[in-house]
């Protein structure tokens, strides 16, 4: 029996995203600049309804720190 995933089903929205809005050529590492991460991805879950507020920033504020390490950039890989 599979159950739904509210998270895992906005992960996979997520890195379609990124492969489709990144300047990365093709099978590069997809990367975007955070800031456009974080509204997608705030903007997802709070239509989701199933991601708190507080579910929402934290996961925000750990990718942060990732792609604070990278440029200011999201790479797949950090989430």
């Amino acid at each position: 029996i599979s159950c739904w995933n509210p998270l895992q089903s906005l992960l996979s929205s997520m890195k379609q995203a990124c492969e489709i809005l990144t300047r990365d050529p093709e099978g590069g590492a997809a990367r975007i600049p955070f800031e456009t991460f974080s509204f997608l991805y705030s903007y997802l879950a709070s239509i989701d309804g199933e991601i708190s507020e507080t579910e929402t920033k934290a996961f925000l504020q750990g990718i942060k720190e990732q792609a604070d390490k990278h440029s200011g950039m999201v790479l797949i890989r950090h989430f």
